[in-house]
């Protein structure tokens, strides 16, 4: 009773002004997803809000298309093998970064966030010409894409990876070590578990950025593939077709499950470490 007496206490200290921001903010964010959900469902003969009726007919448009759903299952392709490549990478950076100490470190871990920083229609111009004064043959390749886009998602990975480190009790890998356990096997079953909500927040955050990534794949998507940004970009360059809010239709979908995912394993890792503790 006494709980929940102080926690009714919290809620009524909350501003009122704060609660209306708040609420402020949701709705601007959610706004756009609904613009998007409707006008791939019109009725209508072109892209237009608010839309003429509702129906599936650009929903079914988008399953017999050429351009949008080949595009889509490429961007899908393209993101999981980001995700995969750059939870390896983030995640080794950020075991580095955590336990190395060395002149120059703060200057590293800024060079390996610096991604973040820098606008995506720079850093892929960059590349662009790195890739074209190098001679590796990686112009417009499966191979040059996919080292783009993980140059971009890593840092997400290292982020995420990095804070979940903080505070972690190096002491418990010492004593597992002390008691005959090897690296991996202190690693698996020590460190693991405890920065596991780190790597899968990255890792969705870097499948995510990277199924959305406009600006370096622009520069070195392949002749013959488009993601689904570029596949969207370039149709309406030229007409206004629905079929394309039907496309971001099943992307606000795949987001929304990595989300619901994400959370799902997090409180499961969550539930183990207070079962295991």
């Amino acid at each position: 009773m006494a709980r929940s007496n102080k926690s009714m206490r919290r809620e009524a200290a909350v501003p009122f002004i704060l609660k209306f921001l708040a609420t402020l903010a949701l709705i601007m964010l959610l706004a756009p997803v609904v613009v998007v959900i409707l006008a791939g469902l019109n009725a209508g003969d072109h892209l237009t809000f608010p839309p003429k009726g509702l129906s599936l007919r650009w929903v079914i448009a988008f399953f017999q298309s050429d351009a949008f759903l080949p595009a889509y299952l490429f961007s899908l392709v393209l993101a999981v093998i980001t995700m995969i490549l750059s939870t390896i990478l983030g995640t080794t950076i950020a075991l580095f970064l955590a336990r190395a100490e060395f002149r120059g470190k703060q200057m590293m871990r800024a060079f390996f966030m610096a991604p973040l920083m820098l606008p995506g229609i720079v850093l892929g111009l960059a590349l662009y010409l790195f890739y074209l004064s190098s001679g590796l043959g990686l112009v417009r390749t499966m191979p040059g894409l996919v080292i783009g886009h993980v140059l971009v998602t890593c840092p997400y990975v290292v982020g995420t990876v990095n804070a979940a480190l903080v505070g972690f009790d190096i002491s418990l890998e010492e004593a597992a070590r002390s008691l005959g356990a090897k690296p991996f096997k202190t690693f698996r079953s020590i460190t693991l578990p405890v920065i596991s909500p780190g790597i899968v927040a990255g890792s969705v955050f870097s499948f995510i950025v990277s199924f959305g990534q406009f600006d370096v794949s622009l520069f070195l998507t392949p002749p013959d593939s488009n993601p689904l940004p570029i596949a969207l970009y370039s149709s309406l360059r030229y007409t206004f077709e629905p079929t394309a809010a039907a496309a971001g239709i099943f992307a606000i979908f795949l987001v929304v499950v990595s989300m619901l995912i994400t959370a799902k394993l997090t409180n499961l890792r969550k539930l183990a470490n207070v079962n295991f503790s």
